[in-house]
């Protein structure tokens, strides 16, 4: 459980005793039902982390809604979105072990995250994890409802695979940026669980496997 999800449920819960209390009883059940969804919504489960070499594992449960390639600086890289619900697991975790090269922030709108548009122009942490000379890239993504991105770890912080590194409040969208060297294991439609899911499995530089190349293909369509 999120600590965060004890301070909403323990405000409801205080709401609900003075309205049964100062008004009538069956008027607490509406707040008694908001404190077991906040609790039930900050839950934390446990995963148990694949720990096949060069796996890159979901930052977060939900859906996937794209595998593309997309252009940024100037080459050809890989890009995984991941659409989180109101009822999906908010906790984030690091896709793959390394070291935090970069943490940033960047403010702006809060479209829906379902919104192709929302992965450049919503509210959004931009992490870039570094291991063995190839580099991570991770956004935590603000949607309609999320209001605020938690992310603990600092620069030059070393994380393992599937660490919990923060959460985003309530729906969000999550989008994983990768080299051109990569096997993508999932498609759009695919359900994933954060820090168990494998989305791909990093490959030497310069050798995109045919399965990669597949994987891309099939999930553009």
């Amino acid at each position: 459980m999120v600590r965060d999800g004890y301070f909403y449920a323990l405000g409801w819960i205080a709401a609900a005793i003075l309205i049964g209390w100062f008004a009538r009883p069956s008027w607490a059940v509406v707040p008694m039902l908001l404190a077991l969804f906040f609790l039930w919504f900050f839950r934390d489960p446990e995963r148990v982390i694949p720990d096949s070499a060069g796996a890159v594992v979901s930052p977060a449960d939900g859906k996937v809604t794209d595998v593309s390639w997309v252009t940024i600086g100037g080459g050809k890289q890989a890009r995984i979105s991941i659409f989180l619900s109101v009822f999906d697991v908010h906790v984030n975790r690091s896709p793959i072990a390394g070291v935090v090269r970069e943490v940033r922030y960047r403010r702006g709108k809060f479209l829906n995250a379902m919104n192709e548009a929302s992965a450049e122009e919503n509210e959004q942490n931009i992490v870039r994890v570094e291991c063995d000379g190839q580099v991570v890239v991770f956004k935590q993504i603000a949607g309609l409802l999320a209001r605020r991105i938690v992310f603990h770890p600092k620069v030059g912080d070393r994380l393992q695979r599937g660490q919990r590194v923060g959460l985003i409040k309530f729906g969000s969208r999550t989008d994983v940026i990768l080299g051109s060297a990569v096997s993508l294991q999932v498609k759009v439609g695919d359900r994933v669980r954060g820090g168990a899911s494998v989305l791909a499995y990093l490959q030497p530089q310069g050798e995109l496997t045919t399965a990669g190349q597949s994987s891309v293909a099939e999930g553009a369509r």
